[in-house]
């Protein structure tokens, strides 16, 4: 049951909540997000410009893609009826906090066009219609805002169906609670909507990620083109969104201070499925450059060869190779490392920092073709650390609104 009044609960809040988000995380989080912005202005303003954009729209994408892969566990735990990852379901969900966050990066990406595209004012042969900043901007909203709605649909109605099992603490969650009781759902229509809405948020997720796969990352080379790439684009997103929704639930887990544990059953099976993702995301990474390889075309060829065979990207593909799959495969196959949560953060955090370096080598030869050395610096370091204070913040901020899906045991499903 609720609080008498809203009044009460506004109250109550900040006590209930005190003890969810410390002092020094916020200070943290606040500090990283000032230093990744203040990174990235003042080294574009200094003439490092393109630099400091090609080190934006790496973390853009990253940090963009844990939040859809993120979520997409949810939708996707919902539409196949899964019983065992209610916890991290409600998890899952708490990534939805970044998508404002994320379209209104997307926004801030289109003022520095014209650093963040080479091909602007190159001879695109026949290619200008689709290659048109203003139009790809466009196109790129627009998917953006059809996925979030999609996900900002499906989050609603599966928060309805939370506050039936538990009572509503936060500010954000008593208000939603309140108008579902001033005004009481259809709760089989409900939940057959927000089925619908997760499988759609499915269908949106493959084609708006594989969209920003082949406008963000395959149009910096814009005669290149691989017919796998949006796949290949949406299958990292997955492998990622897993793998900081592991890091997020092992944190919680291990937390003395939160009331949240998860059985080792639930983490052995969330460990199996981001190994799977593991095995998917390296399938696609030979199934795409093998076919390019052996048809010997050299406008495609030339791509792979150069981030693969020539200096100093070779070194870094070899990295990625090993940090994304060789390491995990050959870790994951133990099954019980996979119930020990903090060797999974470690496993995870390595995992996501080689797919950041896995942007950074498919986009940065494109912005730096003649260079003789690896042009990673502390800017790319700087401005990573901001998103990442981004997400800890969205994160924080929706943990606050909805504290009692913390309130979790460990033989609790859905």
């Amino acid at each position: 049951m609720m609080r008498d009044t809203e009044e009460d609960a506004m109250n109550a809040l900040p006590q209930a909540n005190a003890h969810r988000t410390p002092m020094w995380m916020i200070v943290l989080t606040l500090l990283l997000v000032a230093g990744g912005g203040a990174i990235f202005i003042i080294s574009a303003a200094a003439g490092a410009a393109a630099k400091a954009w090609q080190a934006y729209l790496v973390n853009f994408l990253l940090f963009s893609a844990i939040a859809h892969g993120a979520v997409l566990f949810s939708a996707l735990m919902t539409t196949v009826r899964a019983r065992w990852s209610g916890p991290l379901a409600d998890l899952a969900e708490a990534f939805s906090a970044f998508f404002p966050i994320s379209f209104i990066l997307l926004l801030v990406l289109f003022v520095g066009h014209e650093h963040v595209f080479p091909w602007l004012h190159h001879d695109l042969h026949g290619k200008e219609g689709w290659l048109n900043p203003q139009f790809m901007f466009f196109r790129d909203a627009g998917a953006l805002l059809v996925l979030y709605g999609l996900g900002f649909g499906y989050l609603y109605h599966a928060l309805y169906f939370k506050f039936q099992q538990r009572q509503a603490e936060g500010r954000l969650g008593m208000r939603l609670w309140q108008r579902w009781q001033a005004q009481p759902p259809d709760e089989s229509r409900f939940k057959s909507r927000m089925r619908i809405l997760g499988a759609f948020y499915l269908l949106a997720f493959a084609m708006v990620l594989s969209l920003l796969g082949y406008d963000l990352v395959m149009s910096m080379d814009p005669h290149w083109y691989s017919t796998l790439f949006g796949a290949y684009s949406f299958v990292k997103s997955v492998y990622v969104g897993f793998g900081g929704l592991i890091i997020l639930a092992a944190v919680l887990h291990l937390s003395p201070k939160i009331n949240f544990r998860l059985a080792s059953s639930q983490f052995h099976d969330i460990g199996k499925l981001f190994f799977a993702f593991c095995l998917v995301w390296a399938d696609f990474f030979y199934a795409q450059f093998v076919v390019i390889w052996y048809g010997n075309i050299s406008e495609e060829t030339a791509y792979v060869i150069e981030r693969t065979m020539l200096a100093p990207w070779n070194a870094l593909a070899w990295t990625v190779f090993i940090v994304c799959f060789i390491a995990p495969f050959l870790i994951l196959i133990n099954k019980k490392i996979k119930t020990v949560p903090a060797a999974m953060i470690v496993i995870c955090g390595v995992a996501i920092i080689g797919m950041w370096l896995e942007h950074f080598l498919l986009i940065a030869p494109a912005f730096f073709p003649q260079s003789t050395g690896l042009p990673l610096s502390w800017i790319d370091l700087g401005v990573a650390l901001g998103f990442l204070g981004l997400l800890v913040a969205a994160l924080i901020y929706y943990l606050n609104q909805f504290p009692e899906l913390l309130q979790q045991r460990a033989q609790e499903g859905r």
